[in-house]
């Protein structure tokens, strides 16, 4: 690890005003993403802007018709919100099944998005739920926010604050996980607001999640699993790797996506 200057603000104001006056410095959050590659010397930032004392970027509630996390709100935290629990419980199991105790008492969502790792479990949530991702210079939606593999819309300087999460009727997540990372080889979220279905698919797109219109027209005609029997999903566009080739990913998008309805259904 190369030598670096490191700083602890009180708040988001005062970190976004290092990150303009520090050439080349870098936003610390949970760490999982940036230490270890700071160690393997692949990064280098000469100065390290630690997100960890800003109590503004932490905390849960519920404003309205939705409920809003702290972007340094833990995994756990998330996990065992009340808040979460009883407003949108699907949200509160998938940060439950986030890696193991460690990472989820130390990662955190806004680092979790803001770093939007393909394999990841909370862009499904985001793009399912019509998330909107509140910024230190604007606000989001989903859609807006994750561009790519490890890509996002955020600009130099700018800090995740907060993210608003829309209340819906149903929701469902499930995943099929690296045994190792416990990452999700494939994850489909699955979330019904109204009339509205909406289903989102991480660790298995080409270019990052995405949603699933052929899924989401079957269960609006009705929202149960086996509206989704025999529909799947093609391999093009998913992805191949060491862990699972595209043939069996778009396999895993059809039985997990089953899956999440089920779960979301009680049935």
């Amino acid at each position: 690890m190369y030598a670096f200057t490191y700083h602890r603000p009180a708040t988001a104001r005062q970190a976004a005003g290092l990150l303009a006056k520090k050439e080349d410095a870098k936003l610390l959050a949970g760490g999982h993403t940036l230490l270890p590659t700071m160690k393997q010397r692949l990064a280098s930032p000469t100065h390290l802007v630690d997100l960890g004392g800003c109590a503004d970027l932490k905390g849960i509630e519920r404003k309205g018709r939705n409920v809003v996390i702290g972007a340094m709100t833990t995994h756990a935290e998330v996990a065992e919100s009340a808040v979460v629990q009883e407003a949108i419980p699907a949200l509160a199991s998938l940060a439950a099944h986030i890696g193991d105790p460690h990472v989820r008492h130390r990662g955190t969502i806004g680092g979790s998005v803001a770093n939007n790792d393909p394999a990841a479990d909370y862009p499904a949530a985001l793009m399912a739920l019509g998330a909107t991702i509140v910024t230190s210079k604007r606000k989001l939606t989903a859609a807006e926010f994750f561009t790519g593999l490890y890509e996002t819309a955020l600009e130099e300087g700018e800090i995740v604050v907060r993210i608003s999460f829309p209340l819906v009727s149903k929701a469902g997540y499930a995943k099929f996980r690296n045994p190792a990372s416990r990452y999700a080889l494939v994850g489909v979220f699955v979330a019904k607001r109204g009339s509205e279905i909406s289903v989102a698919v991480t660790g298995a797109g080409e270019g990052g999640v995405f949603r699933w219109p052929e899924a989401e027209t079957a269960l609006k005609a009705r929202f149960a699993a086996k509206s989704l029997d025999g529909i799947k999903h093609t391999a093009k566009g998913i992805n191949a790797d060491m862990h699972a080739d595209a043939d069996y990913r778009a396999h895993l998008i059809g039985v997990m996506a089953r899956e999440a309805v089920a779960r979301a259904t009680g049935k």
